[in-house]
């Protein structure tokens, strides 16, 4: 039998209102040990005050809000977490080494300054001022801050903001690392490929309601959605009016088309055009699936 993953926060038909705005509008959400659950929404759609309430900020209106079981607000759940908001005001002045050691006191059980700068990919940042690093350096500090007390959850909020593109991919396998140990993760961001690559599940929230939940593979499937990619002479506007066919554009060389039935218009592709060459075939990725989760919610209450 398999043994039943512990639940590390929760919430509960949660409401909250900002006077006439409704910002969660009765949100179940669960966390799990040793999950990457990736929160995505657009703009407005509830998951700063999803994760405001589970870090204990603010209170829900109506609704049961738990952090490993207890109020948000109990000391002991707040030690066993760890928060890398999208903006850090810190102390300026501070080397980060004694930015890490202060942050480290903090907590019960903390990990050593060496393997949480080795662990984020700071130990040669240790002896500057924060105020002299990149923006991309400074996240990763917040970074290093936000896992040094061995939190069993940590929230991150849109955290590879300002980094390039070996500074993400280090954060990204620290995080796997992390989530190995079993620590929980609530990931937010606006990089779709970042909760592609990192989430075990995606929660899609709209107007303060989850709109889908599931595995990424789960929600690529809801949009039946090929994207074709060839070079051809092939007329385009031509192509458009084809059946299984719902967008063909030139760009250059290449004939880029989207189809429900991919199968049935690469069989005509080919014998339309003997001469096509470098074709490509990919199916639709959660940025796909993300528009048009987003977009049925947005028509689903104009309609209403």
């Amino acid at each position: 039998m398999t043994k039943p993953v512990a639940v590390v926060a929760s919430l509960a038909g949660a409401v909250k209102h900002y006077g006439a705005l409704t910002a969660l509008d009765g949100l179940d959400l669960m966390l799990h040990r040793g999950e990457l659950l990736a929160l995505l929404g657009p703009n407005g759609a509830g998951k700063s005050t999803a994760i405001s309430l589970l870090l204990g900020l603010t209170r829900a209106d109506a609704g049961k809000v738990e952090l490993f079981g207890k109020d948000p607000q109990d000391i002991s759940a707040r030690r066993r977490i760890g928060v890398m908001l999208q903006t850090a005001s810190l102390p300026q002045t501070l080397a980060v080494s004694e930015l890490l050691r202060l942050t480290m006191s903090y907590y019960p059980a903390p990990r050593t300054l060496d393997e949480t700068a080795e662990l984020a990919g700071v130990t040669g940042l240790l002896s500057r001022r924060y105020a002299a690093l990149s923006g991309g350096e400074q996240r990763r500090v917040q970074f290093a801050m936000a896992l040094c007390g061995r939190p069993e959850l940590l929230f991150l909020d849109e955290p590879t903001v300002g980094m390039d593109i070996g500074a993400r991919q280090k954060l990204w396998t620290a995080i796997r690392r992390l989530v190995g140990e079993g620590c929980a993760i609530v990931l937010t961001t606006h990089y779709l490929e970042e909760a592609e690559a990192l989430a075990q599940r995606v929660v899609v929230l709209g107007k303060g309601r989850v709109l889908s939940e599931g595995s990424v593979d789960s929600l690529r499937s809801r949009v039946a959605m090929t994207r074709i990619r060839c070079i051809s002479d092939l007329d385009a506007a031509s192509l458009a009016t084809w059946p299984h066919v719902s967008h063909a554009e030139r760009d250059g060389q290449h004939l880029h088309l989207h189809s429900d039935a991919p199968e049935n218009v690469l069989r005509r592709l080919l014998d339309a055009d003997p001469a096509l060459c470098e074709l490509e075939v990919r199916r639709a990725g959660l940025a796909e699936a993300f528009t048009e989760l987003t977009r049925d919610a947005d028509t689903t209450k104009e309609a209403a």
